[in-house]
């Protein structure tokens, strides 16, 4: 039995690394991989607009029987390199909640939402335990953080690394997550680090190696998929 399969970017060029491994299905925007049927999703950039593509996607039929999510993401940590493939086994939204002073708190610690709420589970979304095995063999895991501005100044890289302890920093993954745990649709991510999180520096940014490393492992993931 054939899978239908969700692919979803922020971006175009993030779509790239399914599109060079497919070739066109029958159904309009349907594309094949092994049997199995394909459709790209591209958000845009951030977590709203991830959260209203992939939720008015899941409104209509057919729905998919798995979201994979692939992207990019900056290395908090000196041994994640750049070109590094990780599968988020959590992720938040490190940017919600507020600011009193100096101090900062989280939305769960200034009382705004239960970290225990679901989707969330000790004030992370988390990645289903069934799901971890179909990546678990591709790439190691890692602890990510969602922001709505990416990370560029000494003083923001700092507080976020107290409050969360990141690997990783992506603009869209927790959205994904909320948005797939309550619709129940089983899904995975996939993130490719093409910087460090630094002070702004894009002369130290690889995003043609992050994307076609990600592209490897995506497509390993897919042949697995087919194997279940």
């Amino acid at each position: 039995m054939s899978l239908r399969i969700l692919y979803v970017t922020a971006t175009e060029t993030e779509g790239d690394t399914l599109m060079r491994l497919l070739k066109p299905a029958g159904e309009k925007g349907v594309y094949e991989f092994r049997g199995n049927n394909i459709e790209l999703l591209v958000t845009g950039v951030g977590p709203v607009a991830t959260a209203w593509s992939l939720t008015k996607r899941l409104a209509a039929d057919p729905r998919p029987d798995i979201v994979i999510n692939g992207g990019i993401a900056g290395s908090y940590r000196d041994d994640i390199r750049t070109g590094a493939v990780l599968f988020p086994l959590t992720d938040t939204f490190a940017d919600a909640g507020i600011e009193d002073h100096e101090k900062r708190l989280t939305m769960f610690d200034a009382g705004l939402a239960d970290p225990d709420g679901f989707p969330f589970s000790g004030g992370v979304l988390r990645l289903a335990d069934d799901l971890f095995p179909l990546v678990g063999g591709l790439c190691p895991s890692a602890r990510a953080i969602t922001v709505s501005r990416a990370s560029g100044s000494e003083k923001t890289i700092a507080a976020l690394r107290a409050d969360f302890d990141p690997d990783i920093e992506t603009m869209e993954g927790a959205a994904l997550f909320y948005v797939c745990l309550a619709e129940k649709v089983p899904f995975v991510a996939l993130r490719a680090v093409s910087n460090k999180v630094e002070p702004r520096n894009r002369a130290g940014w690889n995003t043609r190696l992050a994307l076609d490393n990600l592209s490897v492992v995506l497509e390993k993931l897919l042949i697995k998929l087919d194997g279940r």
